[in-house]
């Protein structure tokens, strides 16, 4: 039985998702980075083909967390997972469960689907790793994370 507390982003929701996502930034010490429209979250969610999906979680009617993720694919596996870009859940509901029903909801998806894993990154200082260890997740610790943004992206953008 799902919770009645998460279902589906609508488009109604997306101006209350960005403000958490600026809260989410504010919280991960970056809010200087975080420059996320409502106009651009509504396109890449209700856009003409839309790559990215989420959930919110609502208490007494007002979104209190959300999830935002889209579908990567394991050539090991064969199969596609879900990554999971954001999860936030705001800081009066912290410890309410509604992270744990926010996940299990994308365990749930990947079990529906087929899909073999679910995926997220997580700053080694925050908090939630121990929850996310006692969920079972492990810390893939031989793998590292490397990202191209800015003027390195544009400059090897020219080499093709």
């Amino acid at each position: 039985m799902t919770d009645p507390r998460v279902r589906r982003i609508r488009p109604e929701d997306v101006d209350a998702v960005v403000e958490l996502v600026y809260a989410l930034a504010e919280y991960e010490r970056a809010p200087q980075e975080c420059h996320l429209t409502s106009e651009q979250l509504h396109g890449a969610l209700f856009g003409k083909a839309p790559a990215l999906f989420g959930h919110v979680a609502e208490v007494d009617g007002e979104i209190a967390g959300f999830t935002l993720w889209f579908l990567n694919f394991s050539t090991w596996r064969g199969t596609h997972g879900i990554y999971l870009e954001d999860l936030y859940v705001r800081e009066e509901q912290r410890g309410s469960g509604l992270g744990k029903v926010l996940l299990a909801t994308l365990a749930a998806e990947c079990v529906d689907k087929g899909y073999h894993r679910l995926e997220w990154s997580v700053l080694n200082w925050n908090p939630a790793v121990g929850f996310y260890r006692a969920l079972g997740a492990l810390p893939q610790d031989e793998w590292s994370v490397y990202r191209l943004t800015d003027e390195p992206l544009k400059v090897l953008a020219k080499e093709a």
